[in-house]
């Protein structure tokens, strides 16, 4: 072992590329598409460094061409749980001995062949199996997943550097410990960078971790595992588990050494998986760490004295980009009447040019919506406002899922701020329009701040400053990313540290110092150097 202090320097946002026509990443890219498309994978598990095979499998398809099926992934049981548990305690032990440098080395390493030999692989593996745009794609699969890594590792360093006051005669010490036992990591689809964040930031922290992908994202999460591997991260660290929900879950939360649950989804999955950990309280050997992000149902607020071309173009962008598939898309919005014709017309006018379709053709802005599930909810809800009285589709409503889960960008305009789409989350490419009276500024600013029971995102428009000032003290608690006169989607790690309250999350914050916090234990240490040898105080005397 090495006696040098090592030091990381302090990383740079990964910057993104352009593909544009004509450049040498757009052809690589196309090329790396082609490639992938052309044979059908099997996806096993990984445990203690192993494939596993179940035999059970799942057909992994593209969203925007169901009909082709990208990979059969070996889905997990009981069996493999139980494996994963004794992989991870083998691992445990001198995972957590190996100096914090060594560790960070993997992230990075591994950071830096995602940004590199496998930037195309993880990009291309992204559009196929998720639908996202090579844009969406090189913003998060590149780009996030390596700052996570790359900030992770920082992070670390400084946390660990933070070291209490020491009067004359004493060292007081902290020793940051990983937790006892495993984490269990649920990660979604809808990012591959969260879905490297959700095993990676315990893991560097010195934490065993079982990973379950979300089914719709196997394909891009299982590339990530094998570049992790690639990395030189040990046999056991990580145990990659495809499996679907309970099957998995259920007998992971039963384990009495489950430390800790990292987990992005739903809401209603999550307070399952909260239910589940109270339930089981007693028979756990410490209580489980719970680190959760789940949904939102973000704003955007105007006043009067906003620009409606900024407000419409910050609305098609945080609405559609990805088809509304981010916690952070907005999905309601209120606008005053003053404004409203302007910024119609600018949605009008710009929505028309967005073209829906294969995300191989790069001139879409969107792709498909992820699976049937998905559709038919996102179209349930379209059906809702064109069947209501008290609200309407004025732009877009159309879906069609014969070749791939395709819905068009929609706006519905309603009368009654408490319509079920001004309320409730639909992770799809709806937005909801509120005008109110200008003279009901206040009225309508309580009402968007209470609203909903999610605080994930939201964004605020003004030019007066006073009005900024008065509207972000008013929704202080409505939104844990807050926007100024810009959309609310698109945090970036080391500039918007991400996560939400009320029902939308723990907020601990993914991509920041704090967040790195709950995956370790604290150990105060403190040495005296000259003992003392009389038990006596001077007040005795």
């Amino acid at each position: 072992m090495s006696i040098a202090k090592f030091h990381l320097r302090e990383p740079k946002n990964e910057p993104y590329l352009s593909y544009a026509p004509g450049t040498p990443e757009r052809d690589a890219l196309q090329a790396e598409l082609k490639k992938l498309k052309s044979k059908t994978i099997e996806i096993p598990a990984i445990i203690g460094g192993k494939e596993v095979k179940t035999g059970n499998t799942y057909d992994v398809v593209c969203p925007h061409n169901h009909s082709h099926v990208l990979a059969k992934a070996h889905l997990c049981g009981e069996k493999e749980v139980a494996m994963a548990i004794e992989a991870s305690k083998k691992a445990q032990k001198a995972w957590a001995e190996l100096p914090w440098e060594e560790r960070a080395a993997v992230f990075n390493k591994a950071a830096d062949l995602i940004a590199g030999r496998y930037r195309n692989l993880m990009n291309a593996s992204t559009m196929l199996g998720q639908s996202k745009t090579a844009q969406q794609a090189e913003i998060e699969a590149a780009g996030e997943l390596c700052d996570f890594f790359r900030f992770n590792s920082w992070y670390y360093q400084k946390l660990i550097e933070d070291q209490p006051y020491s009067p004359d005669g004493m060292w007081n010490r902290v020793e940051y410990r990983p937790l006892e036992g495993f984490v269990f990591g649920v990660s979604p689809f809808n990012f591959t960078a969260i879905a490297g964040n959700i095993p990676g930031a315990p893991a560097l922290c010195g934490n065993v971790v079982l990973w379950k992908p979300s089914p719709t994202a196997f394909y891009s999460n299982y590339f990530l595992m094998t570049i992790l591997q690639e990395a030189g991260l040990p046999d056991g660290v990580i145990n990659f588990l495809p499996g679907m929900g309970a099957d998995v879950g259920d007998p992971a939360l039963a384990s009495p050494d489950l430390s800790g649950l990292h987990f992005t989804g739903s809401a209603a999955t999550f307070h399952h998986l909260w239910k589940t950990i109270g339930n089981n309280i007693e028979t756990y050997k410490t209580y489980p760490r719970i680190v959760g992000e789940t949904g939102g149902k973000d704003f955007i607020f105007a006043h009067e004295s906003a620009d409606p071309v900024v407000i419409a173009t910050a609305a098609i962008r945080a609405a559609y980009e990805y088809q509304g598939q981010k916690c952070s898309a907005a999905s309601r919005m209120y606008v005053p009447k003053s404004l409203w014709a302007d910024t119609r017309a600018h949605l009008e006018q710009e929505i028309a040019k967005i073209t829906v379709g294969d995300v191989e053709d790069f001139s879409h802005f969107m792709g498909a919506v992820i699976d049937q599930k998905s559709f038919d909810k996102i179209t349930g809800y379209i059906d809702k406002a064109r069947q209501a009285n008290d609200a309407e589709i004025i732009i877009g409503g159309d879906a069609d899922d014969s070749v791939g889960y395709f819905v068009k960008p929609t706006v519905i305009l309603t009368t009654n701020p408490h319509f079920v789409t001004m309320e409730e989350e639909i992770f799809g490419p709806v937005l909801t329009v509120y005008v109110y009276d200008d003279a009901k500024f206040e009225e309508t600013l309580d009402i968007c701040e209470s609203t909903s029971p999610y605080a994930l995102t939201g964004a605020i428009f003004a030019r007066d400053r006073h009005v900024l000032k008065h509207m972000a003290d008013k929704l202080r608690q409505a939104a844990g990313n807050f926007y100024i006169n810009d959309k609310p989607t698109a945090a970036v790690v080391n500039q918007q540290p991400f996560g939400g309250s009320r029902k939308s999350g723990t907020n601990d914050k993914a991509g920041s110092i704090p967040h790195l916090y709950r995956w370790l234990s604290m150990r105060s240490m403190k040495e005296t150097t000259d003992p003392p040898t009389d038990w006596t105080y001077p007040y005795m005397g």
